[in-house]
């Protein structure tokens, strides 16, 4: 388990299967960067693809010849055989006795019944695929995309089932390690689409309610996925606007803003941090849940740097690091606590802020975004 304050990190590469391709790494001989660009997005579409038309769920219960999953699929079987081929390479499936079979990861991230599914992020990244195309346009014009300007109702809808399905990998920690005030009563989700950390939040403490607050296109496609979790009674969605609607003066014990900031630019980042200060309760707690972006691109990581550019690509501005998140709270008047390396997400924290108790607790209630 890694030290408290140690950033996890991951790394895709390139590994030796045997002694005599580790002594060609270390030669430097075989052409590393065909495997890290031409064999990498190979391997991505046949993951994609298998999991979009269904090959991981067809085999979930028990192994079958290539045939078998095609009828099943409604696939070409000679067409099916090269992609189960390649998908036995690529470490998702086994191949024995004429037949393919789950590997143990296949069957806990890609397959619709595993409860920890990204099988709708897998989908999503069709979306995704396109979007990456225009990293060249970015990098010559500084011209960001705003991915939610044009998407279709599809899109939004498996946007949002994409998102919760991230959210299943790294809530249970976030809402573990999150410190909550005694006694907290009422949450503000600002962006939270599904509700699945509030959700989560709501059942770990009994006497709290939640507000989630997202675009009014959004709730639409994440309402169903609330629903789903039967806590309408605690957890209610509001329409709105993180940047211009009134938070309520003193209103909440905890404000949670899940990957949201990089889709701000500074002065707008800013303000909302001011915003939710005001609409804490005094001893409040304002958590900010980003993938954050170390002091030096020696200390990114893979996934960090490759994060910093995808969400500068398909946004307002990128990753941003815990120091400068801490000086926004600061400038909010919140005292910033020690941050929180999440485990489970590579390269996430929780950057966590307290209101100062200067206030009775329940003053100021008169807010048109209370529960």
């Amino acid at each position: 388990m890694p030290h408290p304050g140690y950033t996890l990190t991951m790394k895709l590469a390139v590994a030796a299967e045997n002694p005599i391709e580790r002594l060609a790494l270390a030669l430097g001989i075989p052409p590393v960067t065909l495997m890290e660009t031409h064999i990498s997005f190979l391997r991505a579409r046949a993951i994609m693809v298998g999991t979009k038309l269904g090959v991981f769920d067809a085999v979930a219960a028990h192994p079958l010849a290539a045939g078998e999953v095609a009828a099943r699929c409604r696939t070409s079987p000679v067409a099916t055989a090269k992609l189960l081929n390649a998908l036995v390479g690529s470490g998702y499936l086994r191949f024995s006795g004429g037949a393919y079979a789950l590997t143990p990861h296949a069957r806990k991230w890609v397959t619709r019944e595993s409860p920890h599914s990204l099988r709708d992020k897998v989908l999503f990244e069709f979306v995704e695929w396109a979007l990456v195309e225009r990293v060249e346009d970015y990098v010559r014009s500084g011209q960001p995309l705003d991915m939610h300007e044009t998407d279709s109702e599809e899109q939004w809808a498996l946007y949002q089932r994409a998102m919760r399905a991230l959210a299943g990998v790294g809530v249970p920690e976030v809402v573990r390690r999150t410190p909550v005030p005694p006694g907290a009563a009422a949450m503000l989700d600002i962006g939270g689409s599904h509700g699945y950390i509030a959700v989560a939040m709501c059942r770990r403490y009994e006497a709290l309610r939640a507000v989630v607050l997202d675009l009014p296109a959004a709730i639409p496609h994440a309402a169903p996925i609330l629903a789903a979790e039967a806590m309408a009674d605690r957890v209610v969605h509001r329409a709105g606007n993180a940047l211009a609607d009134d938070l309520g003066d003193a209103a909440w014990d905890l404000v949670v803003v899940s990957q949201l900031l990089h889709h701000f630019d500074e002065a707008a980042c800013r303000n909302l941090l001011r915003r939710i200060a005001r609409a804490l309760r005094p001893g409040g707690i304002s958590v900010v849940l980003e993938l954050v972006r170390p002091r030096s691109p020696n200390d990114a990581g893979q996934v960090g740097a490759l994060l910093d550019l995808y969400f500068a690509l398909t946004s307002q501005s990128g990753t941003w690091s815990i120091e400068e998140i801490n000086a926004w709270q600061r400038g909010a008047e919140l005292h910033p606590m020690k941050p929180i390396h999440l485990r489970t997400v590579p390269g996430a924290a929780l950057v966590v802020a307290k209101k100062p108790q200067r206030a009775p607790r329940d003053s100021g209630r008169g807010s048109i975004m209370r529960a």
